[in-house]
């Protein structure tokens, strides 16, 4: 009659003699930063918690501040002009190279 215990209580016995041999764990000292009963599921340590925070903050580095430029005033019109003829030649050049062909 032995013979037909249950397989599960037989592991529940051995598992509670060898956990009654096995030497008493040492506990790890608690994380100041994170709050108790505070873990993350995935196992890892408050290292990457500490990445992630550092990570979402702005950064410490300050730029200097770039200046608006002023607005400038109009254009002068001596550029109003050499506008107006430098695209009056080339007009003129296109109109010159159509009558050729």
């Amino acid at each position: 009659m032995s013979e037909l215990q249950d397989p599960e209580r037989l592991l529940a016995e051995a598992l509670r003699a060898q956990a009654r041999n096995a030497p008493p764990g040492t506990t790890p000292e608690p994380s100041p930063s994170l709050p108790a009963q505070y873990g993350l599921l995935s196992g890892t340590g408050d290292g990457a918690l500490a990445r992630e925070r550092a990570a979402l903050e702005p950064p410490a580095v300050r730029h200097r501040e770039v200046q608006a430029k002023l607005p400038s005033g109009p254009l002068p019109a001596y550029w109003i002009l050499l506008l107006a003829v430098l695209l009056g030649l080339a007009t003129g050049a296109v109109i010159g190279l159509i009558t050729l062909l």
